[in-house]
Protein backbone atom coordinates (compact mmCIF):
# COMPACT_ATOMS: atom_id res chain seq x y z
CA UNK A 1 0.00 0.00 0.00
CA UNK A 2 1.42 3.56 -0.80
CA UNK A 3 1.18 5.71 2.04
CA UNK A 4 -0.82 8.92 1.32
CA UNK A 5 1.39 12.50 2.04
CA UNK A 6 -0.43 15.84 2.72
CA UNK A 7 1.28 18.56 1.09
CA UNK A 8 0.96 22.10 3.55
CA UNK A 9 0.33 25.49 1.78
CA UNK A 10 2.25 28.23 3.26
CA UNK A 11 0.00 30.75 4.74
CA UNK A 12 -3.41 29.13 4.75
CA UNK A 13 -6.47 30.72 6.23
CA UNK A 14 -7.45 28.84 9.50
CA UNK A 15 -10.80 28.88 8.33
CA UNK A 16 -12.59 28.18 4.65
CA UNK A 17 -14.31 31.02 2.94
CA UNK A 18 -17.85 30.48 3.02
CA UNK A 19 -18.63 29.44 -0.78
CA UNK A 20 -22.15 31.10 -1.24
CA UNK A 21 -24.75 29.26 -3.19
CA UNK A 22 -25.63 29.82 -6.50
CA UNK A 23 -28.68 30.75 -7.92
CA UNK A 24 -30.97 30.49 -10.41
CA UNK A 25 -30.10 33.34 -13.00
CA UNK A 26 -33.48 34.80 -14.36
CA UNK A 27 -34.00 37.79 -16.81
CA UNK A 28 -35.07 40.25 -14.14
CA UNK A 29 -32.19 39.44 -11.71
CA UNK A 30 -29.70 39.90 -14.78
CA UNK A 31 -31.29 43.40 -15.24
CA UNK A 32 -30.08 46.33 -13.43
CA UNK A 33 -32.73 47.80 -10.75
CA UNK A 34 -33.18 51.68 -9.90
CA UNK A 35 -32.66 52.20 -6.20
CA UNK A 36 -35.95 51.87 -4.74
CA UNK A 37 -37.74 49.95 -7.21
CA UNK A 38 -39.78 47.21 -6.31
CA UNK A 39 -38.59 43.25 -6.52
CA UNK A 40 -40.87 42.01 -9.46
CA UNK A 41 -41.06 41.46 -13.04
CA UNK A 42 -39.71 43.76 -15.19
CA UNK A 43 -41.62 44.56 -18.54
CA UNK A 44 -43.48 41.28 -17.09
CA UNK A 45 -41.17 38.69 -18.41
CA UNK A 46 -40.19 35.95 -16.53
CA UNK A 47 -41.04 34.77 -12.95
CA UNK A 48 -39.82 36.38 -9.87
CA UNK A 49 -36.93 35.97 -8.24
CA UNK A 50 -37.38 32.89 -5.45
CA UNK A 51 -35.85 34.91 -2.31
CA UNK A 52 -32.52 33.82 -1.09
CA UNK A 53 -32.64 30.81 1.50
CA UNK A 54 -31.23 32.16 5.06
CA UNK A 55 -27.76 30.72 5.55
CA UNK A 56 -28.57 29.36 8.48
CA UNK A 57 -31.37 26.86 7.03
CA UNK A 58 -29.35 26.14 4.27
CA UNK A 59 -26.92 24.66 7.24
CA UNK A 60 -29.95 22.81 8.59
CA UNK A 61 -30.50 21.17 5.32
CA UNK A 62 -27.03 19.93 4.55
CA UNK A 63 -26.52 18.65 8.35
CA UNK A 64 -30.13 16.73 7.89
CA UNK A 65 -29.06 15.24 4.30
CA UNK A 66 -25.48 13.66 6.48
CA UNK A 67 -28.00 12.49 9.06
CA UNK A 68 -29.76 10.70 6.96
CA UNK A 69 -26.92 9.56 4.61
CA UNK A 70 -25.40 8.11 8.24
CA UNK A 71 -28.38 6.51 9.42
CA UNK A 72 -29.02 4.23 6.06
CA UNK A 73 -25.53 3.33 5.79
CA UNK A 74 -25.45 2.31 9.38
CA UNK A 75 -28.67 0.30 8.30
CA UNK A 76 -27.32 -1.49 5.60
CA UNK A 77 -24.08 -2.15 7.63
CA UNK A 78 -25.84 -3.62 10.64
CA UNK A 79 -28.03 -5.57 8.65
CA UNK A 80 -25.07 -7.10 6.55
CA UNK A 81 -22.94 -7.35 9.80
CA UNK A 82 -26.19 -9.67 11.22
CA UNK A 83 -27.26 -12.09 7.97
CA UNK A 84 -22.90 -12.73 7.70
CA UNK A 85 -22.91 -13.73 11.77
CA UNK A 86 -26.61 -15.81 11.57
CA UNK A 87 -24.82 -17.57 8.84
CA UNK A 88 -22.77 -20.88 9.25
CA UNK A 89 -19.09 -20.30 8.30
CA UNK A 90 -19.14 -22.80 5.32
CA UNK A 91 -22.21 -20.47 3.49
CA UNK A 92 -19.91 -17.32 3.74
CA UNK A 93 -17.86 -17.02 0.52
CA UNK A 94 -14.19 -17.29 1.29
CA UNK A 95 -14.75 -18.43 4.48
CA UNK A 96 -15.45 -22.22 3.72
CA UNK A 97 -13.74 -24.57 5.68
CA UNK A 98 -11.91 -27.50 3.31
CA UNK A 99 -12.25 -31.20 4.12
CA UNK A 100 -9.65 -32.80 5.68
CA UNK A 101 -10.33 -36.37 3.58
CA UNK A 102 -12.93 -37.22 6.75
CA UNK A 103 -16.15 -39.36 5.70
CA UNK A 104 -19.96 -38.68 6.83
CA UNK A 105 -20.65 -41.42 8.93
CA UNK A 106 -23.72 -41.70 10.24
CA UNK A 107 -24.61 -41.19 14.03
CA UNK A 108 -23.52 -44.22 15.50
CA UNK A 109 -25.19 -45.66 18.80
CA UNK A 110 -24.58 -48.38 20.74
CA UNK A 111 -27.49 -51.66 19.76
CA UNK A 112 -29.92 -52.71 22.35
CA UNK A 113 -28.41 -55.85 24.65
CA UNK A 114 -30.85 -58.65 25.71
CA UNK A 115 -32.29 -58.17 29.03
CA UNK A 116 -29.68 -58.69 32.20
CA UNK A 117 -26.96 -58.37 29.61
CA UNK A 118 -24.23 -56.05 30.09
CA UNK A 119 -21.54 -53.91 27.94
CA UNK A 120 -18.29 -55.82 27.40
CA UNK A 121 -15.97 -53.48 29.83
CA UNK A 122 -18.82 -52.94 32.83
CA UNK A 123 -17.79 -54.01 36.08
CA UNK A 124 -20.58 -56.91 35.81
CA UNK A 125 -19.08 -58.65 32.67
CA UNK A 126 -15.85 -59.35 33.79
CA UNK A 127 -15.47 -61.58 30.63
CA UNK A 128 -15.60 -58.83 28.30
CA UNK A 129 -18.48 -60.55 26.20
CA UNK A 130 -20.29 -58.97 23.40
CA UNK A 131 -23.71 -59.95 23.99
CA UNK A 132 -25.44 -57.63 21.23
CA UNK A 133 -25.76 -59.16 17.89
CA UNK A 134 -22.53 -59.02 15.89
CA UNK A 135 -23.83 -57.92 12.75
CA UNK A 136 -25.28 -54.78 14.72
CA UNK A 137 -21.38 -53.81 15.96
CA UNK A 138 -20.29 -53.17 12.27
CA UNK A 139 -19.68 -50.02 11.52
CA UNK A 140 -22.47 -48.28 8.98
CA UNK A 141 -21.05 -47.32 5.41
CA UNK A 142 -20.44 -43.13 4.89
CA UNK A 143 -22.55 -41.25 2.70
CA UNK A 144 -21.82 -41.77 -1.04
CA UNK A 145 -20.50 -45.05 -0.67
CA UNK A 146 -21.56 -47.87 -3.10
CA UNK A 147 -22.06 -51.38 -0.67
CA UNK A 148 -20.26 -54.27 -1.72
CA UNK A 149 -22.99 -57.10 -2.64
CA UNK A 150 -21.24 -59.85 -1.15
CA UNK A 151 -20.28 -58.31 2.31
CA UNK A 152 -23.59 -56.31 2.98
CA UNK A 153 -23.21 -56.23 6.64
CA UNK A 154 -24.54 -60.02 7.22
CA UNK A 155 -23.10 -63.20 8.32
CA UNK A 156 -19.98 -64.57 5.89
CA UNK A 157 -18.26 -67.81 5.83
CA UNK A 158 -15.45 -68.75 6.26
CA UNK A 159 -14.02 -69.05 3.21
CA UNK A 160 -15.26 -65.47 2.33
CA UNK A 161 -12.77 -64.26 5.17
CA UNK A 162 -9.99 -66.33 4.21
CA UNK A 163 -9.86 -64.74 0.55
CA UNK A 164 -8.86 -62.03 2.10
CA UNK A 165 -5.22 -63.51 2.86
CA UNK A 166 -2.32 -64.43 0.78
CA UNK A 167 -3.49 -68.47 -0.41
CA UNK A 168 -0.18 -69.85 1.09
CA UNK A 169 -1.80 -68.93 4.46
CA UNK A 170 -5.14 -70.10 4.30
CA UNK A 171 -4.88 -73.49 5.04
CA UNK A 172 -3.07 -72.49 8.74
CA UNK A 173 -5.51 -70.03 9.08
CA UNK A 174 -8.80 -72.34 9.00
CA UNK A 175 -7.00 -74.57 10.68
CA UNK A 176 -6.63 -71.72 13.52
CA UNK A 177 -10.16 -70.74 13.14
CA UNK A 178 -11.13 -74.43 13.64
CA UNK A 179 -8.65 -74.22 16.68
CA UNK A 180 -9.71 -71.04 18.62
CA UNK A 181 -13.48 -72.12 18.49
CA UNK A 182 -14.47 -69.03 15.88
CA UNK A 183 -18.38 -69.08 16.33
CA UNK A 184 -19.77 -66.26 13.70
CA UNK A 185 -17.95 -63.90 10.86
CA UNK A 186 -20.05 -60.77 10.07
CA UNK A 187 -18.75 -58.21 7.51
CA UNK A 188 -19.89 -55.02 5.52
CA UNK A 189 -17.97 -53.47 2.58
CA UNK A 190 -18.68 -50.36 0.52
CA UNK A 191 -16.60 -48.28 -2.14
CA UNK A 192 -16.36 -44.73 -2.39
CA UNK A 193 -16.20 -42.29 -5.09
CA UNK A 194 -12.94 -41.87 -5.00
CA UNK A 195 -12.18 -45.63 -5.58
CA UNK A 196 -11.45 -46.51 -2.01
CA UNK A 197 -12.68 -49.66 -1.21
CA UNK A 198 -13.26 -50.96 2.71
CA UNK A 199 -13.76 -54.20 4.10
CA UNK A 200 -14.45 -54.91 7.57
CA UNK A 201 -14.97 -58.47 8.99
CA UNK A 202 -15.57 -59.31 12.71
CA UNK A 203 -14.87 -62.55 13.93
CA UNK A 204 -17.09 -63.39 17.45
CA UNK A 205 -14.64 -66.27 19.57
CA UNK A 206 -15.54 -68.42 22.72
CA UNK A 207 -13.80 -65.98 25.24
CA UNK A 208 -11.86 -63.05 25.41
CA UNK A 209 -8.49 -65.53 25.77
CA UNK A 210 -9.22 -67.35 22.67
CA UNK A 211 -9.28 -63.83 20.51
CA UNK A 212 -6.24 -63.05 22.12
CA UNK A 213 -4.82 -66.08 21.05
CA UNK A 214 -6.07 -66.53 17.97
CA UNK A 215 -4.02 -63.23 16.99
CA UNK A 216 -0.92 -64.13 18.16
CA UNK A 217 -0.75 -67.90 16.72
CA UNK A 218 -3.36 -67.91 13.71
CA UNK A 219 -2.22 -63.78 12.40
CA UNK A 220 0.58 -63.06 14.16
CA UNK A 221 1.40 -59.55 15.23
CA UNK A 222 4.41 -57.56 15.81
CA UNK A 223 6.32 -55.04 13.64
CA UNK A 224 4.54 -57.28 10.40
CA UNK A 225 1.83 -59.84 10.91
CA UNK A 226 3.07 -63.33 9.93
CA UNK A 227 -0.39 -64.08 7.55
CA UNK A 228 0.09 -61.65 4.97
CA UNK A 229 -2.95 -60.20 3.07
CA UNK A 230 -3.70 -60.96 -0.60
CA UNK A 231 -3.64 -57.48 -1.48
CA UNK A 232 -0.71 -56.55 0.97
CA UNK A 233 2.34 -59.16 0.78
CA UNK A 234 4.63 -57.27 2.77
CA UNK A 235 3.41 -54.79 5.78
CA UNK A 236 5.14 -52.95 8.61
CA UNK A 237 3.80 -51.63 11.82
CA UNK A 238 2.42 -48.23 11.12
CA UNK A 239 4.51 -46.36 13.59
CA UNK A 240 2.54 -42.46 12.55
CA UNK A 241 -0.48 -43.64 15.02
CA UNK A 242 -0.43 -41.82 18.39
CA UNK A 243 -1.36 -44.46 20.72
CA UNK A 244 -2.23 -41.91 23.50
CA UNK A 245 -5.39 -39.93 22.00
CA UNK A 246 -6.83 -43.63 21.56
CA UNK A 247 -9.70 -43.98 24.28
CA UNK A 248 -11.12 -47.29 25.44
CA UNK A 249 -9.73 -50.79 26.10
CA UNK A 250 -9.51 -52.28 22.79
CA UNK A 251 -5.92 -52.97 20.99
CA UNK A 252 -5.29 -51.85 18.21
CA UNK A 253 -2.47 -53.40 15.70
CA UNK A 254 -2.04 -50.91 12.66
CA UNK A 255 -0.08 -51.56 9.48
CA UNK A 256 0.58 -50.61 6.39
CA UNK A 257 1.84 -51.81 2.87
CA UNK A 258 5.88 -51.59 2.53
CA UNK A 259 6.63 -49.91 -0.97
CA UNK A 260 7.42 -50.91 -3.92
CA UNK A 261 3.45 -50.66 -3.77
CA UNK A 262 1.48 -52.24 -6.66
CA UNK A 263 -1.51 -51.35 -8.51
CA UNK A 264 -3.69 -50.45 -5.13
CA UNK A 265 -2.22 -49.17 -1.92
CA UNK A 266 -3.31 -51.29 0.99
CA UNK A 267 -3.90 -50.60 4.82
CA UNK A 268 -4.99 -52.69 7.75
CA UNK A 269 -5.91 -53.07 11.18
CA UNK A 270 -6.41 -55.62 13.53
CA UNK A 271 -8.75 -54.48 16.94
CA UNK A 272 -8.97 -56.85 19.62
CA UNK A 273 -12.04 -56.01 22.21
CA UNK A 274 -12.88 -58.76 24.70
CA UNK A 275 -14.44 -61.77 22.63
CA UNK A 276 -14.31 -60.12 19.10
CA UNK A 277 -11.66 -59.57 16.68
CA UNK A 278 -11.62 -57.11 14.08
CA UNK A 279 -10.17 -56.66 10.50
CA UNK A 280 -10.01 -53.28 8.79
CA UNK A 281 -8.65 -53.45 4.94
CA UNK A 282 -8.97 -50.44 3.00
CA UNK A 283 -7.14 -49.95 -0.27
CA UNK A 284 -6.69 -47.60 -3.47
CA UNK A 285 -5.20 -47.44 -6.78
CA UNK A 286 -2.26 -45.15 -5.94
CA UNK A 287 -2.04 -44.18 -2.52
CA UNK A 288 -4.83 -44.95 0.05
CA UNK A 289 -5.44 -41.57 2.24
CA UNK A 290 -4.33 -42.16 6.02
CA UNK A 291 -7.22 -39.80 7.28
CA UNK A 292 -10.42 -41.95 6.17
CA UNK A 293 -8.24 -45.29 7.31
CA UNK A 294 -7.87 -43.92 10.89
CA UNK A 295 -11.46 -42.42 11.23
CA UNK A 296 -12.60 -46.05 10.08
CA UNK A 297 -10.74 -47.57 12.64
CA UNK A 298 -11.21 -45.26 15.29
CA UNK A 299 -15.08 -45.89 14.74
CA UNK A 300 -15.07 -49.28 14.64
CA UNK A 301 -12.79 -49.32 17.87
CA UNK A 302 -15.75 -47.09 19.56
CA UNK A 303 -18.16 -49.57 18.38
CA UNK A 304 -16.57 -52.71 20.01
CA UNK A 305 -15.31 -50.59 23.44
Amino acid sequence: MTDKKTTATPDAPTAAPETPVPETPTPAASAPHAEGAAAGPVGGEGPAAPPAVPRGRRVGFAVARWAAAVLVCGALGTGTAYGIASLDRTDVPGLATESDGRWDYPRLTLPALPEGRQRPYTDGNRHHIHHADLRDLLLPAPLGATADKELGGGWVTESRYLSEYAEEHRPGLEQALADHGVRHIAARGWTMPDGTATRIYLLRLTSSDMAEEFLQAGIGHGLSPDTALNSAPETRLDESWEWDELTGPVTLHVYDEVPPLGAEHTRQAYIVSGDTLGLVVQSRKGVAQAVPFRQTVLLQSQLLG
